[in-house]
């Protein structure tokens, strides 16, 4: 039998503007559950620039988290931890839900929250796929941006950690959802000329806040709730689909002991799902995931002999999915973190080269994204007379330059004028001529605008995952979290994947 499943609704953005939240009559119910003070995160502010160093300090000077995640397993296999890092559940037929890239703590964390309850009733646990909590994997914001935000999901959460998550050494995390221990990770010695530098510089986590901790844990007490995971990799064995999650520390590769495990894990016809914190495929472009000794992650994936039938990954906020033909049969790769950051652009993405372009999806639709951000640019740079698209305008300069037709039909025959020619090349629409002169969109806008992404009002352009599991199929469907009141009641849906397992195992 395969689990009951919501309504799905009958408007998305691929139907009408009015489905993708720009004709919102009324703002959302989920101002409600905000936090009586809401975090403000912006790049802009040194002292956030500042504690988010780690990232850099990876990067120059060589990624130290294979080093402590070493440690940190060797610690939960001494409090008990089962080797095999699995988790049985007994069910042939379950629902959960997927959710990447939440912990802003702000109205884009929270817009997703009632949608993702209506749509999650009946689901039998929650995964949260990178960055718990932004921007520096902090133990003391999981009160608001964790235990407050998730109060009202009454199953367990499990999660896989994000570059974010992995700022203060994974301390955070690991105590939070592994029951690990309390005192602060730091890296072990680094090699080369500048190793000084690198243990000069390098954040330390901050002491626990333990009476907030203790009362926001009380949030989330009930004993439905109540879930320890082995380590910050895993796997959830079930009877139909074994769902692997890794690690992928802050660059992206794993280590080596963690890439014998998830071969050992992965091995077998049993069908399985990867969830990771950073997507194999996004943007048209292939990350196959290196592991340390040798190999890559997407060589496990792609081996028949493991039977994985779908890779979803977080890191990248926005929707994406890349049905990529292997061998005789397709893996399912989904990129799903929308779930509560601010909004990276899908309208710079290139005509697809990895798969067909009417395979493949994404959300918010190219000519939303684009629409979002000359608003964005009209509003920073006081110039909305010249930045700002209509949604119709922007859809057509993305036909026109991709060679889409527009799954509207509002948007059919529309020609565009030369000033959206010319803001979609100044904001990265790709065939628009060189790029010298065209602004920041992606990490660089990003690094210095992140906050301006987090607009006040709908649409927020943000997605989570309904996944159903039965003996046959999986099933899994995308919605979107607008901010609309009227989506808050029926959550769009932006794609729907099913990948029948009969067929795989013939």
């Amino acid at each position: 039998m395969r689990p009951e499943t919501p309504h799905s609704s009958r408007t998305s953005s691929r139907r009408s503007a009015a489905g993708a939240g720009w004709d919102c009559a009324e703002p959302g119910t989920f101002v409600e559950l905000l936090p009586a003070k809401t975090p403000h995160i912006s790049w802009l502010r040194p002292s956030v620039l500042w504690e988010s160093r780690n990232d850099i300090i990876a990067r120059w000077f060589g990624d130290p988290t294979d080093d402590i995640r070493r440690r940190l397993i060797a610690g939960q296999l001494s409090r008990g931890a089962d080797t095999s890092f699995t988790m049985h559940r007994p069910d042939e037929g379950f629902s959960f839900l997927v959710l990447g890239d939440t912990g802003e703590g702000d109205k884009s964390q929270y817009a997703v929250i009632p949608g993702a309850l209506k749509v999650g009733e009946g689901t039998d646990f929650m995964i949260i796929a990178s960055d718990v909590i932004y921007p520096v994997g902090c133990v003391n914001d999981y009160p608001e941006r964790f235990f407050s935000a998730y109060q009202g999901y009454p199953g367990p959460i499990f999660a896989v950690p994000g570059n974010h998550d992995w700022y203060d050494g994974l301390g955070g995390f690991m105590r939070i959802f592994c029951g690990g221990p309390t005192e602060p990770q730091l890296p072990g010695p680094w090699k080369g000329s500048f190793a000084w530098l690198a243990r000069w510089l390098w954040r330390p986590p901050e002491k626990a806040d333990e009476a907030a901790l203790a009362a926001g844990a009380l949030l989330r007490d009930e004993p439905s709730q109540r879930a320890t995971q082995p380590g910050p990799y895993w796997a959830i064995d079930t009877p139909s689909l074994r769902i692997v999650g890794i690690d992928t520390g802050v660059t992206g590769d794993i280590d080596r002991d963690q890439g014998e495990w998830l071969r050992r894990v992965s091995a077998g016809p049993k069908p399985k799902l990867l969830i990771t914190g950073k997507p194999l495929y996004v943007d048209d472009e292939h990350h196959p995931g290196p592991i340390e000794g040798g190999g890559f992650v997407d060589d496990i994936v792609a081996d028949p002999a493991c039977n994985y039938v779908a890779a979803i990954g977080g890191d990248i906020h926005n929707y994406q999915h890349y049905p990529v033909k292997v061998g005789d049969r397709t893996i399912e790769y989904v990129v799903s973190g929308g779930g509560g950051a601010f909004m990276h652009a899908t309208h710079t993405i290139p005509r697809t080269s990895l798969v067909d372009e009417d395979a493949f999806k994404c959300y918010p639709l190219r000519g939303d994204s684009l629409t979002f951000y000359s608003r964005l640019y009209g509003r920073r740079l006081r110039m909305r007379w010249f930045f700002e698209l209509t949604p119709e305008q922007a859809a057509a300069v993305i036909g026109r330059r991709l060679k889409l037709e527009p799954t509207r039909s509002g948007n059919k025959g529309v020609r565009p004028s030369l000033r959206a020619r010319l803001v979609a090349s100044l904001l990265g629409v790709p065939g628009g001529g060189p790029g010298w002169f065209r602004l920041p969109v992606r990490k660089a806008y990003h690094r210095l605008f992140s906050s301006s992404s987090d607009s006040d009002v709908p649409p927020f352009f943000k997605n989570f995952l309904r996944l159903d599991v039965s003996p046959t199929e999986l099933r899994i469907r995308c919605y979107a979290a607008t901010g609309c009141h009227e989506h808050e009641l029926a959550p769009p849906l932006e794609d729907e994947i099913i990948i029948p397992f009969t067929s795989l195992s013939e």
